[in-house]
């Protein structure tokens, strides 16, 4: 029982009611705000990464959507020594007027996180996190104009988020003209940040994001230097990914229960069939039999215990794979186009594996090589790691990727490898996985986790790439070597021809006639 007390006839509160009187509800704002590196802003280095890196992506998933060849704009201007002003603009569809306020100033609202189709964003946490770190570190709102059309007037806005109600404040709002634009979006925010150039630096994003996307143009003023453009290489925009329905395979029960709950399906025969990818009807009514339960049962009545045995019926199963035309993979032609627009090698391949899942969830894997031309060859290869379009530069030790190719044995494909170390050579590797769900290791879209279904497509991917890789590097190697024979029978010849001279007493024209013999032989000999 709670102890208490009388003081002057009242009753004290207890120990556990004084407790109960201090709990309260956290929003996810404030639980943010406190655990900033959970999304990636763990430093002003990194913030000011993760800040580009966000409106980019939300820069492409737009344009996309709307079959519009992206143009977008990034520049990044220091206002203090520890301060940046980051602008992107875009040229896509534009925001309606009444969704920008949530878009970018309430974490956890977009249009991703219960579709299952594959896209950049998938949370509805990015941008409007970057957001909520400006606020923080300067107090400053983000500004944001977007234009939906060429006769429509741009809507303009000044935002803060709410940290414990995390909803939008609206500090200014207005319409405006803005000239020579028809559509698009741009948003301004202060952050603080640290600009550096290099490994991990907004450069290297936007050079790796360039190679990935083709299709896309980019125009970057990094601070106090000149604008620089990485032009498009293609006109052909991605195939387009379908929405599917989730795969009956790829829930855990909890999900099973809720969904149960919330359909509007009358029949458990049809919540299965309707709900789900691939289940027809006579496997529906299989499964019912299978888990005991009557088919026309109401989904809504299926008790706790009913519903788990329908999940282990479902897990025992054979169910045909998902579909896979909700994934868009880059393709092996665009690839290519991406890594030779940026990376000057003498040899490049190209690699798309069919679909794959894993926990119900389809992907694909997708690989490209560079090698020799102006790429280093001190060190250890560089492994560029995308994740539907989009770079991972942190976090490579954890990632599925970065495990797949040291694992691979390289020294089979003619390429240098010390034991349980990367590849070493004048090497780039693109791994690329395409899918409806890509499995994060952290909110923060660092590393993939290391299903042992995505390993092995990694895995076979680099084997591939690596065979056509070792065919060119033999190749080249064999021709050195021929070379080098060739040149040292060059060098020697003519000796090897005046001490035989001199041996046999040969005249000149026997002379000549031998060294041609001879040579021919050698030419022969080396091959």
């Amino acid at each position: 029982m709670a102890q208490t007390t009388l003081t002057g006839g009242k009753e004290k509160k207890s120990v556990a009611e004084h407790m109960s009187d201090k709990q309260r509800a956290i929003s996810i704002s404030e639980f943010f705000t406190k655990n900033r590196h959970l999304l990636g802003f763990d430093n002003p280095r990194k913030a000011l990464l993760t800040t580009v890196k966000e409106a980019v992506d939300n820069s492409l998933d737009a344009c996309e959507e709307m079959k519009i060849l992206p143009e977008i704009k990034v520049f990044i201007d220091p206002t203090t020594d520890e301060r940046f002003k980051i602008t992107v603009e875009d040229n896509g569809p534009g925001i309606v007027k009444n969704q920008i306020p949530k878009i970018f100033a309430k974490l956890l609202y977009g249009s991703k996180f219960h579709r299952l189709k594959m896209s950049r964003g998938q949370q509805g946490i990015g941008i409007s996190a970057a957001a909520l770190y400006g606020q923080l570190t300067t107090g400053k709102p983000i500004r944001i104009i977007s234009k939906i059309g060429p006769t429509a007037k741009a809507h303009y806005y000044e935002l803060h988020l709410n940290t414990r109600t995390n909803e939008p404040e609206i500090i200014k709002e207005e319409e405006r003209e803005w000239e020579g634009k028809d559509h698009g979006t741009k948003l301004q925010l202060e952050l603080e940040g640290k600009y550096h150039k290099g490994k991990l630096s907004v450069d290297e994003f936007l050079q790796f994001t360039a190679i990935s996307n083709p299709h896309t143009t980019i125009i970057y003023r990094a601070p106090g230097q000149e604008a620089v453009e990485y032009p498009r290489g293609s006109n052909i925009l991605p195939k387009e990914a379908k929405e599917i329905k989730p795969h009956p395979k790829g829930i855990e029960l909890g999900m099973l229960i809720k969904m149960l709950k919330d359909t509007n399906q009358k029949t458990l025969q049809g919540f299965l069939t309707h709900d789900f990818s691939r289940v027809s009807s006579k496997l529906a009514k299989d499964i019912c039999g299978k888990a005991g339960l009557y088919e026309k049962a109401r989904p809504s009545r299926i008790a706790r215990q009913e519903a788990d045995n329908l999940y282990k019926v479902i897990q025992e199963s054979k169910i045909m794979n998902p579909p896979t035309d909700c994934i868009s993979p880059i393709g092996e032609d665009q690839m290519l186009k991406g890594l030779k627009k940026e990376i000057d090698a003498e040899f490049y391949a190209a690699v798309t594996r069919p679909p794959s899942v894993y926990r119900g969830n389809p992907f694909q894997i997708e690989v490209a090589v560079g090698y020799g031309g102006n790429i280093s060859s001190d060190g250890l290869a560089k492994v560029i790691r995308y994740a539907n379009r989009v770079p991972l530069q942190h976090q490579a030790g954890a990632c599925a990727v970065t495990k797949s190719v040291v694992q691979t044995a390289w020294r089979n494909y003619a390429i240098q490898q010390s034991r349980g170390a990367l590849p070493s050579g004048p090497l780039i590797i693109m791994v690329h996985m395409a899918s409806v769900w890509v499995p994060f290791t952290s909110e923060s879209k660092e590393a993939i986790a290391s299903y042992p279904e995505i390993i092995k497509e990694v895995k076979l991917a680099l084997q591939e790439a690596g065979r056509k890789l070792a065919t060119y590097v033999r190749k080249k190697k064999k021709v050195a070597e021929e070379g080098k024979k060739k040149s040292y029978i060059e060098k020697y010849l003519p000796h090897l021809g005046i001490g035989v001279k001199d041996i046999l007493g040969l005249d000149e024209k026997e002379e000549k006639a031998m060294l041609e013999l001879l040579k021919e032989i050698l030419e022969k000999t080396r091959k």
